[in-house]
C-alpha cells in the first residue's frame, strides 16, 4: 500500500476518534460542574484545557465560554472538534481511491454539519450528541464497507491509539479535579461505560472500581487495556514477516509493555499517582506514533499532540 494512502487512513481514524472523545471530555466537564457545586470551576476548566493541549485563554475571558470555543467550535483552535472533523475530511479526500463512497459521504456530511459556526449555534448537549452519533455512523460504515485489508488495519490502528490517548487524558482530568464519586460516575457515562460498569460491578460506583473498569477491563472497547491490545493486533496484522521470537515492530513492543504495566498492577494500586502514570502512557503512545510514522509513512510527520494537532 502507498504510504500516502496508509497515512491518510491512519489519520482518519485518529481525527474522528479525537472529535468524538473531545465531545465526551467536555461533556463530562460540564456535567461535573452541575453535579458537584464544590468544584472550583475556573481551576477545573484550566485543567481540562491544559490536559487537552489547548492554548491558554486570555486572562479577561470567560473561562467556561473559552472551554467551548477552544475545544468545540473554533476552527482556528487546533484542539477543537471542528478542526478534528476538518482533518478527517482532508485525510479522506487524499485517500478517495481507497475510502468507500458511503464513508466519504458520511465524513463530508459531518463536516458540512460542523463548519461555518453551525456547532456554535447548537446547544452543547445537542452538539455532543450529534458529533458522537456521526462519528459512530462513520466508524460503522467504514467497518462494513471497507475490505479488512492493510488500509482498514491502519484505520483501526489510528482509532485505537487516539482512543487510548484520549481516555488517559480524561482520567487525568478527573484525577486532577475532585475525584469524587459523582465525578467518576460522570466519566463512566461520558465514555458510554455506565451500563457495562453496572452489569459488571453492580449499582454502587466508587472511584477505584470505576478507574479499574476504564483502565483494565479486557472486554470493554474503551478501556485502556482493550485499546492497547487492539493497537497491538493491528500492528501484528501489518507486520508481514512471521517471527518465532520477539517483535520486529518497536511500536508493537511499546504498546505491549504499556498494556502489561497496566494489566499486572495490583487492583489496590490503580489510583496511585494516576496523573503521572497517565502522562507516561501518553508519552509512550506518542513514541509509538513516531515509530509508526518512521516505519510505514516514509518521512511523514510524527503522530504527536501539539495543542491538538500533529
Amino acid at each position: 500500500m502507498l504510504s500516502r494512502i496508509a497515512e491518510s487512513l491512519y489519520w482518519i481514524g485518529r481525527y474522528l476518534e479525537r472529535a468524538e472523545d473531545t465531545c465526551r471530555s467536555v461533556d463530562v466537564h460540564l456535567q461535573l460542574l452541575i453535579d458537584d457545586p464544590l468544584v472550583d470551576q475556573a481551576s477545573a476548566a484550566r485543567s481540562l484545557l491544559t490536559v487537552m493541549g489547548a492554548p491558554e485563554p486570555e486572562p479577561s475571558a470567560n473561562i467556561e465560554s473559552e472551554v467551548l470555543r477552544l475545544l468545540c467550535f473554533d476552527d482556528g483552535s487546533p484542539s477543537s472538534i471542528v478542526t478534528a472533523i476538518g482533518g478527517a475530511r482532508e485525510a479522506a479526500r487524499r485517500a478517495r481511491e481507497t475510502v468507500s463512497a458511503e464513508m466519504w459521504e458520511a465524513i463530508n456530511t459531518t463536516w458540512n454539519s460542523a463548519r461555518g459556526g453551525r456547532l456554535q449555534r447548537m446547544r452543547p448537549s445537542n452538539m455532543f450528541r450529534m458529533v458522537k452519533e456521526r462519528c459512530a455512523v462513520i466508524a460503522g460504515i467504514s467497518d462494513n464497507t471497507m475490505s479488512h485489508d492493510e488500509g482498514w488495519h491502519f484505520l483501526v490502528l489510528g482509532r485505537n491509539l487516539e482512543r487510548a490517548d484520549m481516555t488517559a487524558r480524561l482520567l487525568t482530568t478527573i484525577a486532577a479535579s475532585s475525584g469524587s464519586q459523582v465525578a467518576w460516575a460522570n466519566v463512566l457515562r461520558g465514555c458510554g461505560a455506565y451500563h457495562a460498569f453496572v452489569r459488571t460491578y453492580g449499582g454502587n460506583t466508587n472511584d477505584r472500581e470505576a478507574a479499574e473498569f476504564l483502565m483494565l477491563d479486557r472486554l470493554f472497547p474503551r478501556s485502556l487495556v482493550y485499546t492497547l491490545a487492539a493497537g497491538e493486533r493491528a500492528l501484528a496484522e501489518l507486520d508481514q514477516g512471521e517471527r518465532r521470537t520477539g517483535f520486529e515492530s518497536e511500536a508493537q513492543r511499546q504498546l505491549g509493555r504499556a498494556r502489561m504495566a497496566l494489566e499486572y498492577q495490583r487492583p489496590s494500586e490503580v489510583l496511585e499517582d494516576l496523573p503521572s502514570r497517565m502522562a507516561q502512557l501518553q508519552a509512550t503512545l506518542n513514541q509509538a506514533g513516531t515509530e509508526i510514522s518512521r516505519r510505514y509513512f516514509e518521512g511523514a510527520a510524527p503522530a504527536l499532540w501539539r495543542g491538538g494537532s500533529r
